[in-house]
């Protein structure tokens, strides 16, 4: 059947109308499970009851974000998570893109997937895996490392020394996720132009400085981009990683504490579904911000990197 006006928007769908189809199972994903549970934002503004659900709950306007802003605990949660969160995102991206770099200048194949393959690995073994590994490398009795140092004249807890834990955090993180994420900027370098390559080994161009002038400067928009997909969640803590291997030690929690883990303990202790409604809201609005502000930066470096 002959569509009358192809310009119209159901002339689009009819000419169109198997690729639209197919954009069914997305849109209905993401009205599901993103869109329609917003609904439940107004639990933020609420004494909310389980009794007495949404719409028998007592108004309780800006109470709970109130509550949050004059609690110091929360201040400091927020900033842990903030500063964690800039930490793994830094750290974890530049040896990402190391490792990228290192395997594409492996050129026997075997040992380039071998490698590829022991760096990725990490990223599919569970966090309280990870933490039964990491007490017997760190715990007081019989640990690896206190073991070694004592053996040295010094004596440190970890479990009881905060101090440590955003560096141990770190290392954990870049461990059990760069590998994965080097996968994104290992196919940026395979999608470019070999003849490139070619051409300034040609002109006498060393191995350092082909990454440096060429390599690098093409990963630059991918690295923008992955940063500005990072900073839309970064007042979200992974609790998984923070909470399977903290867990519950209170000694930690000065430098551990993220809002997930915090909001968490405040649902099993307190039962306060309206503020951890609120703290969730603020998570997704300061992740709103961060996300605007830095495109407005990325779209100055590099304007092609940026999402809108």
């Amino acid at each position: 059947m002959a569509v009358k006006n192809p310009g119209s928007f159901l002339g689009e769908i009819k000419k169109n109308f198997s690729l639209y189809l197919l954009m069914v199972p997305g849109i209905l994903f993401f009205f599901v499970f993103s869109y329609l549970p917003m609904g439940g934002l107004v639990i933020a503004f609420q004494e909310f009851n389980l009794i007495r659900g949404v719409f028998g709950s007592n108004f309780a306007g800006l109470a709970n974000f109130k509550f949050l802003f004059v609690n110091n605990t929360i201040l400091k949660v927020m900033l842990n998570t903030l500063y964690l969160n800039i930490l793994f995102i830094v750290f974890t991206t530049f040896t990402a893109v190391t490792l990228a770099i290192m395997f594409s200048e492996i050129r026997h194949k075997k040992t380039k997937r071998f490698t590829q393959t022991i760096s990725i690995l990490p990223y599919f073994i569970s966090w309280a895996v990870i933490a039964l590994f990491l007490q017997s490398f760190l715990q007081a009795d019989g640990g690896i490392i206190p073991t070694f140092l004592s053996a040295r004249g010094v004596d440190i807890n970890f479990y009881s020394s905060p101090q440590f834990w955003p560096f141990i955090l770190v290392v954990l993180r870049i461990w059990q996720g760069a590998g994965y994420m080097a996968v994104v900027y290992i196919a940026a370098i395979t999608g470019m132009d070999t003849g490139i390559f070619e051409a300034a080994r040609i002109d006498g161009a060393s191995r350092l400085q082909i990454i440096m002038r060429i390599t690098i400067p093409y990963l630059r928009p991918v690295v923008i981009l992955m940063t500005l997909f990072s900073v839309g969640r970064i007042f979200y803590g992974d609790f998984g990683m923070i909470y399977g291997i903290v867990q519950d030690n209170a000694l930690l929690f000065s430098t551990t504490d993220v809002i997930d883990t915090y909001v968490y303990r405040m649902l099993r202790s307190m039962s306060d579904y309206g503020m951890a409604t609120a703290v969730g809201m603020l998570q997704s609005v300061f992740g709103l911000i961060f996300v605007y502000s830095a495109n407005l930066i990325a779209r100055r470096l590099e304007p092609g990197s940026a999402i809108f």
